[in-house]
């Protein structure tokens, strides 16, 4: 059960941000999202989104990818970095999509985790906008500002994943992802956090915080 804290924290964070579950990355079907983000690792969505705009244009279903020239699929993503891996991993993808799925994506984690470059992150993704199951994302935003609001004190994903399952309500569950990213972006940055215009400094428990 989410504490008087919790909740607060969370009301906060709808009144800035909104309840609004969309991901920033653009697309038009599952097969689409799952794209998007296997290129969103170490990248902005703003730059996958300039990409896809193309990319999508070009390879219009699963099964263009599938059949898509490796060496020319990565000059198509050049700019989103890790080319080579994340062209490789998609191709992958989508030759076992058509092999095991009849070229649609599945809903089940352990499904998506047996991807080709499929982690829980990505997964989880997929999971939570595509088929509504609850389900949070631990990506570097949410790990580091988790840590700083005292929701956890882990390091792995993995084992964040599970404690924030206990600690946030689970409607708020896709949410916080989302609303992590923008805050952590805008105010809460890495290298210097914005603590004197931010609406949770009162009742932030990081020990670094810059005292307004």
């Amino acid at each position: 059960m989410a504490t008087k804290r919790t909740k607060e924290i969370l009301a906060l964070l709808d009144e800035h941000y909104g309840r609004d579950y969309r991901v920033s990355l653009n697309y038009n079907s599952p097969w689409e999202l799952l794209v998007a983000t296997m290129m969103s690792a170490q990248c902005t969505d703003e730059r996958v989104n300039l990409v896809t705009k193309e990319l999508f244009k070009k390879y219009k279903t699963v099964s263009d990818f599938a059949k898509a020239d490796l060496k020319e699929l990565e000059k198509d993503i050049h700019s989103v970095g890790f080319y080579h891996n994340k062209a490789k991993n998609i191709i992958a993808t989508a030759k076992i999509l058509l092999e095991k799925y009849n070229g649609e994506v599945p809903s089940k984690l352990e499904d998506l985790t047996s991807l080709a470059g499929v982690g829980r992150k990505t997964a989880n993704v997929i999971r939570g906008n595509i088929f509504n199951d609850p389900s949070i994302v631990v990506d570097t935003h949410v790990k580091r500002i988790s840590n700083r609001l005292g929701f956890t004190k882990e390091t792995d994903p993995e084992k964040i994943e599970f404690e924030l399952m206990k600690v946030l309500p689970k409607d708020h569950w896709i949410l916080y992802n989302i609303q992590i990213i923008t805050f952590g972006r805008e105010i809460c940055v890495a290298r210097k956090p914005l603590c004197d215009k931010c609406f949770l400094n009162n009742i932030c428990k990081s020990k670094d915080k810059k005292l307004s």
